[in-house]
């Protein structure tokens, strides 16, 4: 392969720029600085191609591109020794290079700062509005799917259930197993200062029973199965296969959606149920090794101590938390707009909006339990 080359020639007419070799783009590192280190002056400019053996959009676009310049300081250009494939190329490709867009100044009036609150205000307004409406409509299909059992999609719903809920098994296991673990430990070391070890019991079965066993089961789950709703579905949107689900006339609500929502309603008490025998048991070994609480003293202690509303006020809010977790991961996953980039950024901001939903949802539960005296 010939190496592209670049000549600079002072003559009676003006400067003449040789040009030879193959023009290619993957020998063009060969030449940019040579062409970079031209400076343009006025006069007559001469671009002789004649030697040029092979010429390709890349090559077209430096010769184009050193040309520009040539003509930006008022310079005379003419080309010479050009095939007529090679010239047609280059017009095509000096007719597409981009203005210089300039480089904007930032704003930093106290009114563009004022104007870009009120847009930010907008906007989440709207996306709220947005989210809502996207809850009617799901809450919908849900009562029409419970009405008419027949239209749910039992095939996806089961696939759906084994990767919420069976392929979390572990995961929550072992985060409950290790939460119960910890306030164990962290109890007993504060606890034994007041000589009030055998209180540890309560402190774990009523923490891990009413908020934190469920709490943060939902925000593994958000963190794990709303990014993957949000990620499967945005694809599909990127794809357009939603638009052609909508062309041959079928719902992606009741399609896509249902079929997710039905199954974290149904596992995740499931999780959370897991969750909290996990860390009874964590809790119950710890104080057995820490404290020399015996199993059967501390099973005894927790049917004592610990009513069963304690538990109940946790599994009433798994249905709430699964129906937030899977409304917001799938709303996210109707706004991507067709590009791989957007799949990504929605998929973030559905794990972060899902897990601070889930947590403000909780804060309303307690306040409203605390109300209630329960």
């Amino acid at each position: 392969m010939t190496q592209p080359m670049i000549h600079s020639d002072h003559d009676a007419d003006g400067v003449c720029l040789r040009i030879s070799g193959e023009m290619l783009t993957q020998s063009l590192e060969k030449v940019e600085q040579a062409f970079a280190a031209i400076k343009p002056q006025g006069g007559k400019v001469t671009f002789d191609l004649t030697k040029v053996e092979a010429l390709d959009t890349g090559g077209a676009w430096l010769v184009a591109n050193l040309a520009q310049r040539v003509r930006a300081v008022g310079a005379d250009v003419r080309f010479e020794g050009l095939s007529p494939a090679h010239s047609a190329l280059l017009e095509t490709v000096a007719e597409n290079i981009p203005d210089d867009p300039g480089i904007e100044a930032e704003r930093h009036s106290f009114t563009d700062w004022v104007a870009s609150i009120g847009e930010r205000t907008v906007g989440a307004w709207n996306d709220t509005l947005s989210m809502l409406g996207f809850l009617g409509l799901t809450l919908h299909r849900l009562v029409r799917t419970i009405v008419m059992p027949w239209r749910l999609r039992r095939a996806a719903l089961v696939s759906q259930m084994e990767e919420v809920g069976f392929k979390a098994i572990p995961i929550v296991a072992l985060m409950g197993f290790l939460i119960g673990v910890v306030l164990a430990f962290q109890g007993a070391t504060q606890l034994k200062q007041f000589g009030a070890e055998i209180f540890v019991v309560e402190l774990i079965s009523i923490s891990v029973l009413r908020e934190l066993g469920i709490l943060l089961t939902a925000i593994i789950v958000a963190g794990r199965s709303g990014s993957a709703f949000t990620a499967s579905i945005g694809s599909m949107k990127v794809q357009e296969e939603i638009d052609a689900m909508r062309t041959l006339g079928l719902d992606p609500i009741e399609v896509l959606v249902i079929p997710r929502v039905v199954a974290l309603l149904i596992m995740l008490p499931i999780l959370g149920f897991i969750s909290d025998m996990a860390a009874l048991l964590g809790g119950g070994l710890m104080s057995w090794i820490d404290l020399d609480i015996s199993p059967g003293m501390f099973v005894t202690r927790l049917k004592e101590s610990t009513g069963i509303w304690h538990f109940a006020v946790g599994m009433i809010k798994a249905p709430f938390f699964a129906l937030v977790i899977g409304v917001i991961a799938c709303w996210q996953a109707m706004q991507v707009k067709g590009s791989a980039q957007s799949v990504g950024q929605r998929t973030t901001a559905s794990v972060v909006q899902a897990i601070f939903m889930v947590i403000a949802l909780d804060a309303l539960f307690s306040i409203f339990f605390s109300a209630l005296d329960v």
